[in-house]
């Protein structure tokens, strides 16, 4: 009987120690593949797919015309991705609004967006963002003639309009609580309603307010900006090497002249 048991001890022994070893070679093999690289899989895909939005003028607007989808976060996008990966990899623009884009980087629908996008520390909790490539304020976008001339003529039942998943709701609420705040999908839609008299006034953040002004002169921003809205270019969390990659190019363009040429192509204040 004390062979047997010594006999079963050795091949429990044998056996704890063949699932030990099998265990480390599984962690090896699974630690820190090529897809844990969020660099290398944009290579082997061939692409670089960037949220940006298509209803903002001068930053990503869509020609309903032409089809083209243009702006200057949308030739920052094409340079960074130049800079990160030569002709390698081609860049895919892919639809965001301000209540879409964040969801959908979670989701891996894109690998960055470049959307008018606030760094808050709020943001920061699930995403993760680039250094500021732009610095914006909120401001008031008025027609012509209006009585508003800054956010304190936002009295008692004055409407602001502003969309869904921005900030901007909330600091205007801020500084003007007794204002009434209406909020759209889009700032298409917010500023057809400002247009057909829904509202008194729309904020946001003031360039995105210059490109509206652009496509009607009847329109003015007004009052100076009242936050200070540092944008970011957003990743997934957790993608640290793509962002030391997208922080070092955006540098280089700095560094270079480029994305002065690039802003002042799209932004004229």
């Amino acid at each position: 009987m004390g062979k047997v048991k010594k006999w079963l001890a050795t091949g429990l022994i044998f056996v704890l120690a063949a699932a030990l070893v099998a265990g480390c070679g599984k962690s090896k093999t699974t630690g820190g593949s090529a897809s844990d690289d969020p660099i290398k899989k944009i290579e082997d895909r061939g692409k670089l797919v960037v949220g940006v939005k298509y209803d903002t003028y001068l930053f990503g607007y869509k020609d309903p015309k032409t089809g083209k989808v243009e702006g200057f976060d949308v030739d920052i996008a094409k340079a960074i991705s130049k800079k990160i990966f030569g002709d390698k990899v081609k860049v895919e623009l892919k639809e965001v609004t301000s209540k879409t884009r964040i969801p959908m980087l979670q989701n891996g629908d894109v690998d960055m967006v470049v959307a008018t996008m606030t760094i808050t520390p709020d943001r920061k909790k699930v995403v993760d963002f680039s250094d500021v490539y732009f610095d914006a304020g909120q401001s008031l976008l008025v027609k012509k003639g209006s009585k508003i001339k800054s956010v304190k003529d936002l009295t008692k039942g004055t409407k602001v309009l502003t969309v869904k998943g921005a900030t901007s709701g909330d600091n205007v609420k801020k500084v003007a609580p007794d204002t009434t705040v209406l909020e759209y999908e889009n700032y298409q839609e917010a500023f057809t309603a400002l247009k057909s008299g829904k509202g008194d006034a729309l904020t946001t953040d003031n360039s995105i307010l210059y490109g509206m002004a652009a496509q009607d002169p009847n329109y003015q921003v007004v009052g100076g900006t009242f936050t200070n809205e540092p944008y970011g270019i957003a990743m997934k969390k957790g993608n640290t090497k793509l962002v030391k990659a997208v922080n070092k190019a955006l540098k280089e363009l700095k560094d270079s002249g480029e994305y002065d040429k690039i802003k002042n192509k799209w932004i004229k204040e």
